[in-house]
């Protein structure tokens, strides 16, 4: 899909219908409105079988990066309720944020969502591995080092496993 070069575009999360977040997707794809649907692989257990699935990583959420002039063009799409919104106002998803996303799901790294928003630890860069380049925050959780990947505005954060990948602290970082 070809970005608007005359205007910004900003991502933004969609709230949508419940189970419908593929169906968005391609809906979305036909209207050329680029999109991004965070998808991780589950193990689902039933009462004769187990299958592994493909899920959205966040249920009822679906980011898209779109200029204002098409902002109300989402909602020709059957299945979206609401953008997520301040005071009435869409708001905007910092692009690292979404970059962070795509990484943590396209090099498979094992993560969580926890639907909470993390205020304390460190700020820290992501050196080596998959995500070097990513900023985020880490706690230590029983010896284990977590990166805490904040989604503002949504209240979600994807929470990684570091075992593998160095970190730095960055300057001007909180204690």
């Amino acid at each position: 899909m070809k970005e608007s070069t005359t205007t910004a575009n900003y991502w933004y999360a969609l709230y949508t219908k419940s189970r419908a977040e593929k169906k968005v997707a391609e809906e979305l794809n036909k209207l050329g409105i680029i999109n991004y649907l965070p998808i991780k692989r589950e193990l689902r257990q039933w009462s004769d079988r187990k299958k592994w699935v493909e899920v959205p990583a966040i249920s009822s959420y679906i980011f898209i990066k779109i200029p204002k002039e098409r902002y109300n063009d989402v909602f020709q799409v059957n299945g979206i309720v609401a953008y997520v919104s301040y005071k009435g106002k869409a708001v905007n998803i910092p692009e690292y944020e979404i970059e962070a996303m795509r990484r943590t799901i396209e090099n498979k790294i094992a993560f969580d969502v926890e639907a909470r928003n993390i205020k304390k630890g460190e700020e820290i860069t992501v050196t080596s591995g998959p995500l070097k380049g990513i900023k985020g925050t880490v706690e230590t959780i029983q010896g284990t080092k977590k990166l805490y990947l904040n989604i503002s505005n949504i209240g979600y954060t994807l929470v990684v496993n570091l075992e593998e990948a160095t970190v730095m602290k960055e300057e001007g970082g909180s204690n």
